[in-house]
């Protein structure tokens, strides 16, 4: 196998039998199945069979946790990390360390960038620029790191509904000239490859290179939903940092993520913020041992290659091409059915998408978009997150919430059938967000 096809494909040999349908109910019959469950992006979905060797390392640090520590923590960590490594195209094992989830991988990035304003290199009203959708515990990271240690925070504004990319690119030129004006300095980028809420599908590259000509020091890219759900090249992407859940989209059991650091003369004495006696000895090294806790999620991911994603024809790839290709066919017939809209051209989704909801349900802030989510789950048994988006000025009965599906393998379309279903009636009966708020 030559190591392009090792890096995109752990695919099944052309002897393996592909996973059936029953198969797939099988691994996820201990989901809740009374629930139609269209939110994997949350937190993820996890395989028996990744459940069943998960169990297997938990019980082998628990029948000699000495042994397992001097001589199976370290060589089985370094197994995970090669094998991220090939599935992202890192060029060294080295570049990529293992932590808990994205959060944990923002705080070791912006622990090193805080500390350049404190040693001259940075200085006050130096600027970070992020995009107004980044997720809201990085969020809270910039300003508890950047802004506390005298960095400005420059926020872009992006449109939604959203029509191309040319649009993101034009408000994240808009940001980065803004930092500059007046002789200012950008130290920092935080680039989301996929946005939460709402979810999209960012042009990464290209604002990683708008950024290096613009002499932005630092490049942090946020991926925490792109693992197993987007392609990942980190050499082709270009950033000094990458970030990815893999308990979201590539079927590890919480928490696993990686955290890729560009090997360059620049990034240099990066931390992991749980200090450990393995302090000093290299991120990949810190971060495999924060002291005694579980650390089989981390050790699973060649298991979850080997017994459950190589079952599928065409291995992560093929699994993450069906995702796709599935959720915008559910969420083109879900705008059908109620006579809306998709938030993106499909082009821009993942494997979750943004559904227009009717506007006659009256979502008229965040409260009624949360009322609403309970309300589906409760009454309707449909779990789905609710995005609220405040109208324009002049806007005549605008769209203001939408839905983020999610589609994975475990998915059926009975599922997205219920939750049309579901608010048929509901505009049927009249129902508005008012009704909640009462």
């Amino acid at each position: 196998m030559s190591s392009g096809d090792h890096r995109r494909g752990n695919s099944p040999s052309t002897t393996a039998k592909p996973i059936t349908e029953t198969e797939i109910a099988a691994e996820f019959s201990h989901h809740n199945l009374t629930i139609a469950r269209i939110n994997n992006g949350s937190f993820g979905s996890c395989p028996k069979s990744i459940i069943s060797a998960q169990q297997q390392w938990q019980l082998q640090f628990l029948q000699q946790p000495d042994y397992f520590y001097f001589n199976t923590l370290k060589p089985s960590m370094l197994k995970s990390r090669t094998l991220i490594q090939s599935l992202v195209n890192a060029a060294d094992v080295d570049e990529i360390s293992i932590v808990d989830n994205a959060t944990t991988a923002a705080a070791i990035v912006l622990q090193y960038i805080t500390w350049s304003f404190f040693t001259s290199n940075f200085r006050p009203g130096d600027a970070a620029v992020m995009l107004h959708y980044a997720y809201g515990s990085v969020k809270s990271s910039v300003q508890a790191y950047v802004a506390r240690a005298g960095g400005k925070v420059i926020e872009v504004h992006l449109p939604f509904p959203l029509n191309s990319n040319e649009e993101i690119v034009t408000e994240f030129d808009k940001a980065l000239k803004m930092g500059k004006m007046n002789g200012g300095k950008i130290r920092l980028a935080v680039i989301d490859h996929i946005t939460s809420m709402p979810s999209v599908v960012i042009p990464v590259k290209e604002l990683v290179q708008m950024c290096r000509d613009e002499g932005v020091d630092f490049i942090f890219v946020d991926g925490a939903h792109a693992i197993g759900n987007v392609e990942i090249d980190v050499v082709d992407i270009g950033a000094d940092f990458y970030t990815s859940n893999l308990h979201k989209w590539f079927f590890t059991p919480p928490s696993a993520a990686f955290l890729y650091c560009k090997r360059s003369e620049k990034v240099v004495d990066l931390h992991h913020p749980v200090v450990s006696v393995e302090y000093g000895n290299g991120l990949a090294i810190e971060s495999a041992w924060i002291g005694t806790r579980d650390y089989s999620a981390q050790l699973v991911i060649p298991d979850v290659v080997e017994l459950f994603v190589n079952r599928f024809e065409g291995g992560i790839e093929g699994i993450r091409r069906r995702n796709h290709d599935m959720v915008v066919e559910m969420a083109e017939m879900l705008v059908k059915a109620w006579g809306t809209e998709l938030g993106t051209p499909p082009e821009m989704c993942s494997s979750m998408a943004m559904v227009g909801m009717p506007a006659c349900l009256g979502i008229s802030g965040n409260s009624d978009a949360l009322k609403l989510r309970t309300h589906l789950r409760v009454s309707f048994k449909v779990e789905v997150p609710m995005y609220y988006r405040a109208p324009l000025e002049g806007e005549v009965n605008p769209i203001t919430g939408y839905a983020r599906i999610s589609h994975q393998v475990y998915n059926t379309i009975e599922d997205y059938y219920r939750f049309r279903d579901a608010i048929i009636k509901l505009v049927s009966d009249g129902f508005t967000c008012a009704i909640l708020s009462n």
